[in-house]
């Protein structure tokens, strides 16, 4: 579980965060969305601890992360997976070693074990026996499921996606988003996902926090969006004429 507690963030005399408090949960898809500049990126920023609030204060389960040194925030950040908007793959690495890199960085484990940990995340993947591909080698959507296996490769206790569908044609995204759920419920784990990508929301969104100019305007389940009754809520949901003629349908 993560908590944000009355958040705040001020750039200058511009404030983009303004005293948000929401609760991720863990063993559940948290999604953070909002338009674009409604603070979706700060929020996620903060709550890794690469920027500082101006005032408020981020809690992983008991723990003050805001208030920690730096070998406390690393302590934490050992528990953490990230996958990020582009992958970040290592264009001179392999797949395996791309994987295999946290592990090096971070663990004593010897290449043996390391190497059965990379192939097990790669099966979970769903890409057994890519080994030794390089990632110009490899699909959009392939070189995300790499950037998840590399995310998840520590065992972490907490996961953070950033734009996870960015780029990825609609069949590749469910793809994408059922392995990233499926692994949040198999392993407890506190996954905060920031997107705009609708079908996610309707699809994996079980924990909602609706951003709006830096305020915390909604949050709900996937199966409260289309009946809000919060007007930037619905202007942002249902913005294409398809997701209007399909909130119309059910609210008859």
């Amino acid at each position: 579980m993560i908590r944000a507690e009355n958040v705040f963030k001020t750039f200058g005399l511009q404030p983009v965060l303004k005293g948000i408090s929401f609760t991720f949960e863990a063993g559940k898809n948290n999604l953070i969305i909002g338009r674009s500049g409604a603070g979706k990126t700060v929020l996620l920023k903060i709550l890794v601890g690469l920027q500082t609030p101006t005032s408020g204060q981020v809690y992983y389960d008991d723990v003050n992360f805001t208030n920690l040194d730096k070998e406390g925030m690393r302590a934490i950040r050992m528990k953490i997976g990230m996958l990020f908007q582009g992958s970040a793959l290592f264009d001179s690495l392999t797949v395996e070693e791309n994987i295999r890199f946290p592990l090096d960085m971070f663990t004593t484990k010897t290449y043996k074990e390391k190497l059965e940990r990379v192939n097990y995340c790669l099966e979970r993947v769903n890409l057994g026996g890519n080994n030794k591909k390089y990632p110009s080698e490899l699909s959009g959507g392939m070189q995300k499921r790499v950037g998840i296996a590399r995310a998840i490769v520590l065992e972490p206790k907490y996961l953070f996606c950033d734009e996870p569908n960015s780029g990825l044609d609609p069949k590749t995204s469910i793809l994408i988003d059922e392995l990233i759920s499926g692994i949040t419920h198999e392993n407890n784990i506190t996954t905060i996902i920031n997107t705009h990508d609708m079908n996610s929301v309707m699809e994996i969104g079980e924990n909602i926090c609706f951003l709006h100019e830096g305020q915390l305007e909604w949050s709900g389940h996937k199966d409260e969006v289309l009946g809000s009754d919060n007007e930037n809520l619905q202007s942002f949901i249902f913005a294409s004429p398809f997701l209007q003629r399909l909130r119309k349908t059910a609210l008859k």
